[in-house]
């Protein structure tokens, strides 16, 4: 499935340049879709082959790995969600790009969170981590919550995440803020009045980009 084209454009829209946030990711140049399809083939690969994938230096190796590892845990009883869940934290460090994060971090963190909420003071340790994709995984987790109509921790880890230095996670909290807005319009523009004068520019705009041209443009001009 490899195509060397794609394999010398992914390099350059995944930052994987010298201080760049993914220096030294290796791509061969796999699709996502057809990364999907190899995935659901196979469902079924034995854990220790999985995690060949997710430790692999390749890009494609990795994500293919927590592609089928979500289809497991999709499938899962409450025994092998456990099992799975445990098996992806012993994996973080293959999560070290965007894509990857946003593929895991709700399907199976944030879904056994939500069945453990015990186990929810995890995100916040994240969400103070200097790496950035534990941070990222910290906010994205929530999308699981958020889907079940629970917005508290997406809000507090928002705070808590407000004076991020980073572009990607600007991105990643504006859109958890727009998502909860998606389903309780209220709750997000209660948030907004108390922080949108001080959030930065990207995680305003993506928070408001569903809201009405003068909603958008009041926000925008809050000091």
């Amino acid at each position: 499935m490899a195509d060397p084209e794609k394999a010398a454009f992914y390099p350059k829209f995944f930052k994987t340049g010298p201080g760049e946030y993914a220096e030294g990711d290796v791509f061969i140049g796999v699709t996502v879709p057809e990364q999907r399809r190899i995935a659901r083939r196979h469902k079924t690969l034995p854990q220790a082959q999985v995690g060949e994938l997710l430790r692999s230096k390749v890009h494609e190796h990795r994500l293919t790995g927590f592609l089928i590892l979500v289809e497991q845990f999709d499938r899962a009883d409450e025994a092998g969600r456990e099992r799975l869940f445990l098996f992806c934290r012993e994996h973080l460090a293959g999560l070290n790009n965007w894509d990857l994060v946003d593929t895991v971090a709700p399907r199976v963190i944030g879904a056994y969170l939500l069945e453990h909420p015990e186990l929810k003071p995890l995100l916040y340790e994240f969400a103070r981590s200097p790496v950035l994709w534990e941070r990222r995984i910290a906010i994205l987790a929530t999308q699981a919550f958020i889907r079940a109509g629970a917005f508290t921790d997406t809000l507090k880890l928002a705070e808590v995440l407000l004076h991020d230095k980073h572009d990607l996670m600007h991105k990643a909290v504006g859109w958890m803020l727009r998502e909860v807005g998606n389903r309780d319009m209220a709750t997000e523009e209660s948030f907004l009045d108390r922080h949108a004068g001080k959030m930065p520019r990207t995680m305003l705009r993506y928070a408001i980009e569903k809201f009405p041209k003068e909603k958008r443009e009041h926000y925008m001009k809050r000091p």
